[in-house]
Order: structure tokens, then sequence, then C-alpha cells
């Protein structure tokens, strides 16, 4: 830390963060410096695929964020993980390959007001780093550092359940990334020959780390954003204050500070900042730099409602895992093939379709996994069974991030508050129903399914919808705190480039920046918004120069 002198300040080696450091560095007349309050990405389970079990819930590689009671759920608190290690959320997340469909973009361009963000014009993005198995065509990318590939496993279970879909009016689908991901098939992942294929593996080894002008902290927690008032009333980010675990050291962006931080903390480092709700920031005596009511709202996420289904006749993980012997023969498959239960996606097969007939579009998403358990982190259970978990892809509910002190070091207060319009209650009571019609179609037939949880005996409305709030949980895909909008939005935090309205030098630069929530997985998009913001940085820079 002996020097702290740079072009460019990013907060955050996470998904965005390690692209930016990729793209700003290549030119080595800017001085580049990455930011990441979590650890190197050195340990083991990182990645292998399977060991997302090992990772979240761990203080090495998890902010171990909680939510507060939610009303939604019943007055539950969910485990809120967030990845804290190079690499971010993609060291421990689904691996899943999901770009989302290309209405999402569209509405994106109509709510910013900015055509460039329609899917015609953000799919080039996409393809820049895309590195997909089969291949570059119409569109997907190759040759570039973001690897895809197909699973390296399958399960009769599963092939069954897909079977069961495309006879209940599914189509089946072997790509959901080409702009109407509506079908049933098995997911991508972002896996090389596998294993976990994360974007410091992707961005940061083969090329940052042998470039001088490109410095990387680890440890090193930010504090606040420092800024200077101009001329004109409006304020320039000038650095930031960093926390090395001993000492406060100030760093400084010559040109711009890209906050990267993810959607819980960015908005609450802005918030520490001075920029957010007036009283908020007041309440904790903190100078209101900007009021900016928009910061830490917007919460948005896709909360999944796991049915258990109990089945005979055929395997799954809750046994083949059940005994020594049997964990035994999982180890040595992957470490002669790099395949098997090992190399698994948390969901294996997905499916995207209508909760019901009247819906315009695919508005709901499943992960179907080989297995069950009571919750993420607890034992599988004896028996053998599958779990269809399902998702509102669009929920109508917001929630908030909000600070609950002046001290950077205290996690914020995270209120999803799920489930909570009538239009998501709806949702959630209509996509069991589908889950149910899958599994009574005759390709399930055979293995004689039984509704383990939550069971037949809730069939209204007001039933599943209370039993959604007893059994969901989220898919870990929060966006939105700090969202991009037109100028004349007072929520929108965010010009369509990602600045900082009423600020010179600082951008938001993660999921956060999302106006809408994506449909389907939503770290891929992220590398994308971080592709765009880079070329904006680029082009601004060389226009200044």
């Amino acid at each position: 830390m002996s020097d702290t002198d740079f072009d460019y300040v990013i907060i955050g080696a996470g998904t965005a963060g390690c692209l930016l450091a990729n793209r700003l560095s290549a030119d080595p007349q800017r001085r580049v410096l990455l930011l990441e309050a979590g650890r190197r990405d050195d340990y083991h389970w990182i990645h292998i695929p399977v060991g997302y079990l090992y990772c979240i819930g761990n203080p090495r590689t998890d902010w171990l964020y909680s939510t507060e009671a939610d009303a939604g759920l019943n007055g539950r608190s969910l485990r809120y993980p967030r990845g804290k290690a190079l690499g971010g959320c993609s060291s421990i997340n689904g691996m899943i390959y999901m770009r989302g469909q290309s209405r999402d973009y569209d509405q994106w361009a109509q709510s910013t007001g900015d055509a460039s963000w329609t899917w015609d014009n953000i799919l080039p993005f996409f393809k820049k780093h895309e590195d997909y198995y089969k291949g570059a065509d119409a569109v997907h990318g190759a040759g570039g550092e973001w690897r895809v590939e197909r699973q390296r496993l399958r399960w009769d279970i599963l092939d069954a359940f897909a079977q069961a879909a495309q006879q209940a009016g599914i189509p089946h689908s072997e790509d959901f990334n080409r702009g109407d991901n509506e079908g049933v098939g098995y997911f991508q992942v972002n896996q090389k020959n596998g294993w976990r294929w994360n974007t410091a593996k992707a961005f940061l080894r083969p090329t940052c780390y042998g470039r001088p002008n490109f410095e990387m902290w680890t440890s090193a927690h930010v504090v606040r954003l420092l800024f200077d008032r101009l001329d004109d009333g409006t304020q320039r980010c000038t650095g930031a204050q960093v926390w090395d675990g001993q000492q406060l050291v100030t760093v400084n962006a010559g040109r711009e500070v890209l906050l990267c931080a993810g959607s819980i903390g960015s908005p609450q480092l802005l918030q520490l900042s001075g920029f957010g709700p007036a009283d908020l920031l007041a309440r904790f005596g903190l100078p209101v730099v900007r009021d900016l009511p928009g910061v830490g709202a917007n919460l948005q996420d896709h909360l999944q409602i796991r049915a258990v289904f109990k089945v005979k006749g055929v395997s799954t993980l809750n046994t083949l895992a059940s005994s020594w012997w049997g964990k035994a023969k999982i180890g040595m498959e992957y470490a002669l093939k790099r395949s098997g239960p090992m190399s698994m996606a948390p969901s294996q097969l997905g499916a995207f379709t209508r909760s019901s007939p009247d819906m315009p579009y695919p508005n709901i998403e499943y992960h179907v996994q080989p297995l069950s358990l009571d919750a993420f982190g607890e034992p599988l259970h004896a028996f053998n069974a599958f779990t269809a978990s399902v998702c509102n892809l669009n929920p109508t509910s917001r929630g908030s991030v909000r600070i609950r002190s002046n001290k950077f070091e205290d996690a914020p207060l995270i209120a999803p508050n799920y489930l909570s319009t009538p239009e998501d209650r709806k949702v959630a009571a209509d996509s069991l129903r589908v889950t149910r019609r899958i599994a009574a179609q005759p390709a399930l037939s055979r293995y004689e399914p039984v509704e383990w949880r939550p069971g037949t005996q809730y069939q209204s409305d007001e039933e599943l919808a209370r039993l959604a709030g007893d059994i969901a949980t989220t898919i870990f895909h929060p966006v939105g705190t700090t969202k991009m909008g037109r100028a004349d939005d007072p929520m929108a935090v965010l010009d369509s480039r990602l600045r900082v309205r009423g600020t010179v030098g600082l951008r938001v630069v993660d999921a956060g920046a999302m106006p809408t929530i994506t449909s389907g997985n939503t770290n891929s998009p992220v590398l994308m918004m971080a592709e765009r913001a880079a070329e904006w940085i680029v082009r601004d820079a060389s226009t200044a120069a």
C-alpha cells in the first residue's frame, strides 16, 4: 500500500470488478487499483463445484448476512449469502449461465429512456467475453474469458421430470439464452473441465497479475468514499478510505471510482458516505452529501418455493450419499473424471413457463434437484426424493437495504419484503399448482411421486400463499438497490450510463443498477453491464484526453 494514487479505483473484486479491472488495466498508461474486502480465492472448496455447500455460511467466503424478520415469510428470517473473496458471488454461486429474456432489457430501455439497453444492443456485450462450448453463432461468442459448458452429469429422475414437463405443455429447450427462455432442459454452467470458473480465474489471473499498472489489495475494507465540491455545486468522487485491518489508508482516483460492491454492499457504502435518504443519514449523524431516496430502495429478489416429492424405484443423491461407500464412489468419480455429483451445480435441470395460461410470457422458473433436505445446510433426507423449486421471475414486491449504524463493520438491515403484493401471492399459489400438474404426468408415474412438502391437503390460494411463506427461500438474486433511470425519476440513483446522479467520477457497476430484475439468474447479466461500463469509461477517458 505504499502507492495510493491511481487513475481508477475499483471497489469490490466480484463479478463486475474483475472484468472492469481487466478491461481498464489493458491500457498501460492507466493505473488501476482493485480493492477486495475478502481474501484471495485460494480456498479449495471455491473451485470444486459442490463446494458451494462449504462456502455459503463460511466466514472465509461469505458475508453471513441475514434478512430481517419478514411478514411475507410468516415472520421468518433468511440467511442471505454474498460472496466475500476474489470473484465475489461467482466464487460461491450456482454457476448457472443465464441471461434472462429479451423483454427484460427492452423494459430497461423504456424505463431509462436509453435505447442502447435493448436486447439487440446488449447482446454483443454478452458475446464479447463468452467462450461457448459449441462455438460462436448468432447469439453466442467463442474465445472470450467467460467459459460456458454443459454439465457433466445426468439423473434418471431429472430426465423423467423433463419428460413430464413436456407432457404438461412445456417445450424442450437446449439453450435458455437466446432471448426467449421458455422450455425445459439442463442448465448450462460456468465451469471448465469440471471446475468452477469464477471471474477471478477468467479476468484476473491470465492477464492482470502480470501488468505493472495493476494493483490489488485483499482484506481491504472500504470505509467511505471521499468527495470534493466543484464550483457548480456537484460533488466529485476523489477516492476512498480503506481499512487494512490496522490503519486507515486514503486512496486517490484521478479519473473514476467504480463501486462494484453488490446490491447490498454498494448502497451501504453510499449511505455511509452521505448518499441516501436524508432522514436515514441524519438518524446516524452522517452529513448529507446528496439526498438520494433511492439508495437502498427498490430491492428485488427471486423467492423460490421448494416442493419436495418422495419417489420410489430410482436413485437420488439422498441415498447415493448416505453411506461412506457411496461418498467414496462420488469422490473417486470426480477425482478420475471430473464428473458426477461433485461436479454438480446446486440445480441441474431448469424450466421456464407460465404460472397461468393468461400470462403473456414465461413468468416462473424451476430449479430442479435430485435431492431433498429441510433447509440449505441441513442433512439430506433418508428417503429418495426430488425437489422442484419454483420462483416468480418478475416479483412486484419491493424491499430495502439500510445501514443500521454509522459503523462500516456493522451489517446493514436487509428487508426483502417478500410476497407483500396480491400479485406475488397469486403467482406463488399458481406456481405450486403448476408443479403438481407436472408431477402428475405419466413420465413420473413409474416412480410414484408423493408430495411430501408442502402437502396436497393445501389447495386454496390463501393456503398455498401462506405455505409459500413457510417454505420459500431466496435464490440469492438481490438487485435494484441503486437503480438506473430517467432524470425525472426521483428514485433513480444512476443515469443510464451507471453514473451516480449529481456526482462526477463515480459509477455503480453491479446488480444494484438493474431497474428491474432479469428473468433468470443474475450473475452473467452483471458481466454484460460491466462490459458496457468498461467501454463507456475508456471512451470518456479518451475524449477527456
